[in-house]
């Protein structure tokens, strides 16, 4: 009996000396953090040229070379190269296919990321390639919205959804209001990826409609007006 206690005891005791200690709660936060800010980093620089922010956004749409892209965009075709190459070193868009095309090979690439530039990104970036990444976007908005119009497709259905406010809030009302476009945005891709699911399988009547979303948060002159005027 004691020599069975005896090798329990010693069973335990290796046990215990071979345990592995517990990783602490902060140090797994640390390692969290330090994975957003590489992810950060990688949105950040990956958009931070407004001409990168205008090819991400067509390769959202549809498939497409450098060769093209510089042809739609009036841009030499040297500078498309090396902006697609910057996207696609920060797995931002991914090549689909190739076609030889008079002695060479032209590449096609789409989008693997959208063009979304959530608060703690732009918060990495100085005021000029804020403003000029915004612009870029805005840009696409009009032109997406001026081809809608003149192939008369503007409110062509009832589902259609045209909305706009303008109130003072404090900064923890514009940060909820900075979620709410994010989670929009997540369950709009969301239910993107249902639809083609449903589409691949034949489900749901087969219908396709080309449906383009923009959520925009900005700080407002009609605002200031308002608080001027005491208005809310």
């Amino acid at each position: 009996m004691a020599a069975k206690r005896k090798a329990q005891a010693k069973k335990k005791a290796d046990g215990e000396t071979t345990k592995k200690p517990a990783r602490s709660k902060h140090s797994a936060a640390k390692r969290r953090e330090t994975v957003s800010r590489r992810i950060a980093t990688k949105i950040a620089k990956g958009l931070a040229h407004p001409l990168r922010v205008q090819l991400l956004t067509i390769l959202n749409d549809r498939t497409a070379s450098p060769n093209e892209l510089h042809k739609e965009l009036g841009e030499g075709l040297s500078q498309v190269s090396y902006h697609i190459k910057v996207l696609r070193d920060f797995k931002m868009i991914e090549m689909v296919k190739t076609q030889p095309r008079r002695g060479a090979v032209e590449h096609f690439y789409r989008a693997t990321s959208k063009v979304y530039v959530p608060s703690w990104v732009a918060a990495l970036w100085p005021r000029s390639i804020r403003v000029t990444t915004s612009g870029a976007i805005l840009e696409e908005i009009e032109v997406d919205l001026m081809e809608s119009i003149e192939a008369g497709l503007l409110a062509d259905r009832p589902d259609e959804v045209m909305s706009r406010d303008s109130r003072i809030v404090d900064g923890q009302a514009r940060e909820a209001i900075e979620q709410a476009a994010a989670e929009f945005f997540e369950r709009f891709e969301r239910a993107g990826r249902e639809s083609a699911k449903r589409l691949r399988n034949s489900e749901g009547g087969g219908e396709t409609i080309q449906t383009s979303a923009a959520v925009m948060v900005f700080t407002s002159l009609k605002g200031r007006k308002l608080k001027v005027n005491g208005q809310r």
